[in-house]
């Protein structure tokens, strides 16, 4: 029986089993048998084809992978924000190759990368989903694009099938410490109280991925799927922002339904509606800053600023200058949000926020 067939099987056993707090220990150890069958599914044993993604260069400070359905509007998105040519129809299935388009915002330069619609069974290679969802995995952020005026199940299909590929979207990395050891058996301990989570549901996944020695700490209320995807271990955490396309053909109660919906921003591409507002929205899910710097005794130059990352030290602000400051660094003077005072001289370590003013001070 090869790996489709078994997680079928699974997933039709899961399907016939009621969902309550009786059968919620193995309906996780199913979860765990699905998950593993679906990482080797991912990246195979065999030195066949691994479901390798489009060979596209990164380039830019971010980048963003447009994800959806044929003719939902990804082509027509990438033509509008960028001098990207791309083809545009209303035939499904337009786009065949992944098309990288180059858009600046906020003076960061964004790779906007536009992949073939995906159909259901994506996962599992139907069509060129498993090359899609390869690419997805290396992304910044997820654009999921839906259409306004069809079926609102298209949401929960695109989410099933990046789950499938150990895709997390809008989701943090469960906290939890597990380490495989050579020895000494198994070590569970939770710092707080497990709702779902059991010691013997730790054994016994351990058990079944072939784990008999292993430090697990637990320091947060988690799920059993939860536990599951840090065992497995190749999860990716991406930030997904939800665009509805062509709300102008939708009434106003609607559109106004679906634009309270998390991480969710409506739009109308070839009619100009909500641009800006959607433009806004791919920045702030994108949690990027930029920090100016500036010279002795001279003005900052805000022409051209540092994009990195939010939560971003000193350190890394020197980086993106040049790493070789790093070895004459004495101290900097940081203007903005982040200095209790202005200027305050700061070490490495100091975290920096949005628009503040650095200045360098070597030795």
């Amino acid at each position: 029986m090869g790996i489709l067939e078994k997680i079928a099987e699974i997933e039709s056993e899961m399907n016939r089993t009621q969902k309550n707090k009786a059968t919620e220990y193995h309906l996780g150890l199913l979860k765990g048998k699905l998950a593993k069958l679906r990482a080797e599914l991912i990246e195979p044993k065999s030195s066949g084809p691994k479901g390798d993604g489009f060979d596209v260069k990164r380039s830019g400070d971010a980048q963003v992978a447009l994800i959806g359905f044929p003719s939902v509007g990804k082509s027509t998105l990438l033509s509008t924000i960028t001098e990207t040519e791309a083809a545009v129809s209303s035939i499904d299935f337009t786009t065949l190759q992944a098309t990288p388009g180059r858009w600046e915002y906020n003076g960061a330069i964004i790779q906007m990368l536009d992949l073939p619609g995906i159909i259901e069974g994506a996962a599992q290679g139907v069509g060129r989903g498993r090359q899609v969802v390869s690419t997805a995995r290396t992304a910044d952020l997820i654009l999921m694009m839906l259409d306004a005026t069809k079926s609102h199940m298209q949401r929960p299909l695109l989410e099933k099938e990046l789950e499938a590929v150990g895709i997390r979207l809008n989701k943090k990395k469960p906290n939890i410490y597990f380490k495989v050891k050579t020895g000494g058996g198994i070590s569970y301990n939770a710092t707080c109280k497990q709702s779902q989570l059991t010691e013997k549901f730790v054994y016994t996944l351990l058990h079944q991925y072939r784990i008999f020695n292993a430090e697990v700490l637990v320091r947060e209320d988690v799920g059993l799927e939860d536990f599951i995807d840090v065992v497995v271990g190749n999860r990716i955490y991406i930030p997904c922002l939800y665009a509805y396309n062509k709300i102008d053909a939708i009434t106003i109660e609607e559109v106004d339904r679906i634009a309270r919906e998390d991480h969710t921003i409506v739009v109308s591409i070839e009619k100009d509606m909500n641009m800006d507002a959607f433009k806004e929205s791919i920045w702030r899910s994108l949690d990027l800053l930029q920090v100016y710097t500036k010279r002795h005794s001279e003005y900052p130059d805000f022409s051209d600023g540092l994009i990195l990352r939010t939560g971003a030290t000193v350190e890394e602000a020197c980086r993106a200058v040049h790493k070789s400051l790093l070895d004459t660094f004495k101290y900097a003077l940081v203007w903005g949000k982040s200095a209790k005072h202005n200027p305050q001289r700061v070490g490495l370590s100091h975290p920096l926020c949005n628009e503040d003013v650095i200045e360098i001070v070597r030795k």
